[in-house]
């Protein structure tokens, strides 16, 4: 544990999706626009080991970090707001804790002890807190689920201990909850938030600070109600009032003097917080000059938090370009050659995202010929430059049946298949797969360096030969086609540094036709938007309608 580093542990109540990931990375921003150094973790209470396996739909994109690890999406918002490095150890599930336990078991560390949540689960949930405080001012924690769930138990016991551990001085408790507006009766609700907080009070915890969801700000009346039915400062009571932008969050929580109050809780002494860039880049989003339309052809589309970083990554291309991006969700399993050039034709760009599984994929290899065919800006990632490859080789380059073996083991063509072997340049050491191997295991994960060709559109973007960018994927690109691809009309302008690896694949008579292996979305942030997603926005914003 790091001597002078404070604590703040964020807490949910009354309903989930309160925003405790948003609340998190904006305090985190606050924080960091005073000078303090910040990083963020989110402890989950679910029992897988990580989200990698999870469906899209019940919990949302995984989120991949520079390190491999595959987390919760929080930890996009949390790279987003911040400058923080985040890695494996910035998210812990109580999956991937007993499993630590477990195996500390078996080897025999608890000296043949009786193993029990009180004190050795909690314990190393405490470990997991420390493993990044380490040269950091603030570490922000964040508590998955809701207050009253049985399986954040464990959880809530080990940040009520933490207290003890780190000093009573070093650590606060935030709590979000709900303050309703009944319509009917024309007024909010504390009933709720009263109850949350007895509900954390009983298990030991008592919250410093308040941060109330709401409409609209609460007058102070409702504030001293809180207060006192809480046991908390009135001015430790905060409206989180609901916002049209995300990014407009840490503005509203200054306004209320939230960051003066945590300062003042943790006894910090800072600057002055500086914001104006920060609001800059929020007025030129609410004000855009220009408006574009994206198609997103994918097959979570019911679900956009499935699509959270690209969506987000696409706003932010919208920024840089003073562009406001409208997002058209195309499910791809209803495309076909009949519709498709009627659905697509109202955007202005066309994007195919990552994705895993055989559905929804002809709808996709259709979208891309549909941009190379009419000359409509096209970004493929991951899977979606995968399509792109397949429908090259189909349309371009003579080979019907060209398919990726994941969707057809017996092609003919398998322009995508799966590499048996492979040097990992994360580790240096020889990796091997096959179809039987578990899930995720064998997949190619975080960062990997990519050497970029000229006169190319990804060269045009990042303006460097040497790239490092965020990859979360089985199959590869197979270089036995490569020669032929390429006679056909395909360019590949980036590479692994030892040219085995194809990472981007683009079509130089159009105007804008890129696809990439790695998930660029995972490293742009509004203040900073990645390369790509601009030039992808300028370039749709060139053939708007």
């Amino acid at each position: 544990m790091a001597e002078n580093t404070k604590y703040i542990f964020v807490t949910g109540g009354v309903l989930s999706s309160l925003g405790k990931g948003l609340a998190s990375a904006a305090i985190g921003m606050l924080l960091e626009s005073r000078g303090l150094s910040v990083t963020i973790q989110k402890l989950d209470p679910y029992i897988n080991v990580d989200p990698g396996t999870m469906n899209p739909f019940q919990h949302g994109e995984v989120f991949v970090t520079d390190d491999g690890a595959e987390t919760d999406l929080d930890l996009g918002h949390y790279e987003r707001f911040t400058n923080a490095k985040l890695g494996k150890n910035n998210n812990f599930t109580t999956g991937k804790i007993y499993d630590q336990v477990i195996n500390k078991e078996r080897k025999g560390e608890y000296l043949g002890g009786t193993v029990q949540v009180i004190p050795h689960i909690t314990d190393e949930i405490k470990k997991s807190i420390t493993l990044v405080s380490n040269d950091t001012d603030v570490v922000i924690v964040e508590i998955g689920g809701t207050i009253g769930d049985i399986e954040s138990l464990p959880f809530l016991e080990a940040i009520r201990q933490f207290k003890a551990d780190a000093g009573s001085s070093n650590v606060i408790y935030i709590h979000l909850t709900l303050v309703p507006y009944i319509k009917t009766a024309c007024e909010v609700k504390t009933k709720p938030t009263q109850h949350s907080v007895k509900e954390l009070r009983s298990i030991g915890i008592q919250p410093d600070i308040l941060l109330c969801r709401t409409e609209s700000y609460l007058s102070q009346d409702i504030k001293k109600k809180i207060a006192l039915f809480c046991n908390v400062d009135t001015d430790a009571v905060f409206t989180a009032k609901d916002v049209d932008c995300i990014y407009d969050v840490p503005l509203v929580y200054n306004k209320e003097g939230l960051g003066d109050k945590i300062l003042k809780k943790l006894n910090i002494w800072a600057r002055a917080p500086r914001l104006d860039d920060w609001r800059e880049m929020v007025d030129r989003l609410r004000n855009p000059r220009e408006n574009v339309s994206i198609a997103i052809v994918g097959k979570y589309v019911d679900l956009t938090e499935s699509y959270k970083s690209l969506n987000e990554a696409l706003t932010h291309g919208g920024i840089s370009n003073d562009t406001k991006v409208n997002l058209q969700f195309v499910d791809s399993t209803t495309l076909n050659r009949e519709n498709v050039a009627e659905v697509l034709s109202k955007s202005d760009g066309v994007l195919v995202p990552g994705g895993f599984g055989s559905r929804g994929i002809e709808g996709k290899v259709l979208a891309a010929q549909y941009a190379r065919e009419n000359k409509v800006p096209f970004f493929g990632i991951c899977l979606g430059m995968q399509m792109a490859v397949i429908e090259v080789a189909r349309n371009l380059a003579g080979m019907e049946d060209a398919n990726s073996e994941e969707f057809d083991p017996y092609t003919p063509y398998p322009v995508i298949y799966l590499m048996k072997e492979w040097v990992d340049e994360q580790t240096g050491q020889v990796e091997k797969r096959d179809e039987s191997s578990d899930k995720g295991g064998t997949m190619r994960l975080g960062a990997y360096p990519c050497h970029l060709e000229a006169d190319t559109f990804a060269m045009n973007a990042y303006k460097t030969e040497d790239i490092s960018e965020r990859h979360r994927h089985r199959f590869e690109f197979n270089n036995e086609y490569k020669e032929r691809l390429v006679k056909a009309g395909l360019t590949v302008s980036g590479s692994s540094p030892d040219h085995d690896l194809v990472e981007i694949v683009e079509l130089k008579d159009h105007p804008w036709y890129l696809g990439c292996q790695f998930h660029p979305e995972f490293k742009s942030k509004p203040m900073t938007p990645h390369p790509l997603f601009r030039d992808f926005i300028k370039a749709s914003l060139k053939n708007r309608k």
